[in-house]
């Protein structure tokens, strides 16, 4: 018996920019984009390629002497190697160099060159492996954000979180299960900042987390040239099924100066929603000086027009009868794969 609610994120073939920003985008759901057109990298990342383009540059990496990594509570070291060391190790199941035990897991998010201010972008830090990569033009050049090279070992599992920004997740060589909740959701995801204290997502604590079992669990699995579009604020957790490499690209898909200009991660929240959890904080100090029972009730009231005034209720109503189509408005170039 599943503990939650399952639905497969749809797949579409023959998407072009146009299909994208008409019929998927809007929608603001995952999508399995495949057959879009990521350039040679299908063909020419092997272990040794990526070695010998990438180099001896060095690059900090995450270490775990468990494949299910934690970023709440950091299990996980990060350490510093050769990229075409890194990649050799990564794509070993045991290693006879290693830093914490022989069958250690590894997972690179590559970085910006000044990493407290510049984002990552693969074209910069990987220029001869970026080459081989083709953007797809769903988005206009001047919102691009960053292009990160994620690389994994096999059976390696990320925490699960949410991002600010949208973004395309590109599997390029591997297979990868991604584990996704819709932002309506996150009331049932026990979440610390941007991340869930729900490290164990196909077997949790149900005493810790009771309520984890309401949200609904959308599932696929990513095959090489496979893209995945994660709308912004959907959480997602991800698992190696096979030593992977991949390219994850960011977009601002609202006004430039909704976003932190400090923020070379694309992970802070927006400068008014921080504004607005900020002033949250303060009216919550306020209430401290009431005593308990005037507390409850004008918490009560808060919660209550928080809820009139933020609630999508008729975006739940979309939502709810989505859930039982999984296909998008029909279109000639647009079909489930």
């Amino acid at each position: 018996m599943e503990l939650q609610e399952k639905l497969y994120v749809p797949v579409f073939t023959g998407v072009d920019r146009d299909v994208f920003l008409r019929d998927i985008s809007p929608q603001r759901r995952p999508a399995v984009l495949r057959g879009v057109c990521l350039g040679s990298c299908l063909d020419k990342w092997t272990v040794e390629y990526l070695g010998q383009k990438g180099g001896d540059k060095e690059v900090k990496i995450h270490v775990s002497t468990v494949p299910q990594m934690d970023f709440l509570h950091k299990n996980f070291a990060y350490k510093t190697l050769p990229f075409n060391e890194f990649v050799k190790r990564a794509s070993e199941t045991k290693h006879s160099d290693f830093f914490l035990c022989e069958d250690e897991s590894y997972y690179l998010r590559s970085l910006g060159e000044d990493v407290r201010k510049e984002p990552a972008d693969l074209s910069k830090q990987f220029p001869d492996l970026a080459e081989d990569f083709q953007v797809p033009d769903f988005f206009n050049p001047d919102q691009f954000f960053s292009s990160v090279f994620r690389i994994s070992s096999c059976g390696l599992q990320l925490w699960t979180h949410y991002d600010v920004m949208d973004n395309l997740l590109a599997q390029v060589t591997g297979m990868k299960r991604v584990v996704l909740y819709s932002p309506q959701d996150a009331l049932h995801l026990y979440l610390s900042g941007d991340k869930s204290e729900v490290l164990d997502i196909d077997g949790p604590d149900l005493k810790r987390f009771p309520d984890f079992v309401k949200a609904k669990r959308y599932e696929c699995v990513l095959e090489p040239g496979d893209l995945l579009f994660i709308p912004a604020l959907w959480f997602h957790n991800t698992l190696a099924l096979q030593f992977g490499v991949g390219v994850n690209v960011f977009w601002r898909h609202l006004p430039t100066d909704s976003y932190d200009k400090k923020d070379p991660y694309g992970n802070k929240d927006p400068v008014a929603a921080t504004r607005a959890l900020q002033a949250l904080e303060r009216a919550l100090h306020t209430l401290d000086e009431l005593p308990a029972d005037y507390r409850d009730f004008y918490g009560r009231r808060m919660i209550q027009r928080i809820q009139k005034r933020t609630y999508c209720d008729g975006l739940s109503r979309t939502h709810a009868q989505k859930d039982s189509d999984t296909t998008l408005p029909s279109s000639p170039s647009t079909k489930p794969g």
